[in-house]
């Protein structure tokens, strides 16, 4: 998720972004967003209470961007899922 924030609030903002259930990692960054934060969860449903529900309500939001992934390339989740027995 991508979370445009006032100036003032991104440092404390990424904080609380991070604190959040539901949120994996938070990052401040430069670029087109203030903030990056990845978001996990199991059923898509849980994915609006996140964004709607949570993150778009903290002070200092003003602007988000959802992009959701259908399949990890990354070789971390690669090796666990070999780990697993999954594939």
């Amino acid at each position: 998720m991508l979370i445009d924030a006032e100036p003032a609030r991104v440092g404390q903002l990424a904080q609380e972004v991070a604190a959040v259930d539901g949120v994996a990692e938070a990052y401040s960054v430069a670029g087109h967003a203030d903030i990056v934060a990845v978001v996990r969860v199991r059923q898509m449903e849980e994915l609006a209470e996140v964004v709607t529900g949570r993150l778009h309500s903290l002070a200092g939001v003003t602007d988000t961007r959802t992009l959701v992934a259908f399949r990890s390339y990354s070789r971390k989740d690669l090796e666990t899922i070999w780990e697993l027995g999954a594939v």
